[in-house]
């Protein structure tokens, strides 16, 4: 399964978007507002999703509105982190600082 599927899968599961499908979700369609329909909450959560299932932390909103838009966009962030994956500093949105709330 490659990154976009993968992520659709997990969006449907984490997020509650019971009443679609992968299919249903074009990769290109935007996350918020009229796309999906995504709000802030689901940003919140979305950013937890992506450090639980793929390992990578969005570290604040300059990084995170670029690789927020789609589903391609999300998947490419994903995979560019990855990629470049070092050792991982602390930052605001990770998900130890989430829990602490």
């Amino acid at each position: 399964m490659d990154t976009k599927e993968k992520l659709k899968q997990v969006l449907i599961e984490e997020l509650n978007l019971e009443d679609m499908t992968q299919d249903e979700i074009d990769n290109d369609d935007a996350l918020f507002g009229e796309g999906l329909g995504l709000d802030s909450l689901d940003a919140v959560e979305l950013v937890v999703v992506v450090q639980k299932h793929f390992g990578v932390e969005i570290k604040d909103m300059e990084e995170g509105r670029p690789a927020l838009q789609s589903i391609s966009s999300l998947a490419a962030f994903i995979e560019e982190k990855q990629k470049g994956c070092t050792r991982k500093s602390p930052s605001p949105f990770s998900v130890a600082s989430l829990e602490r709330e």
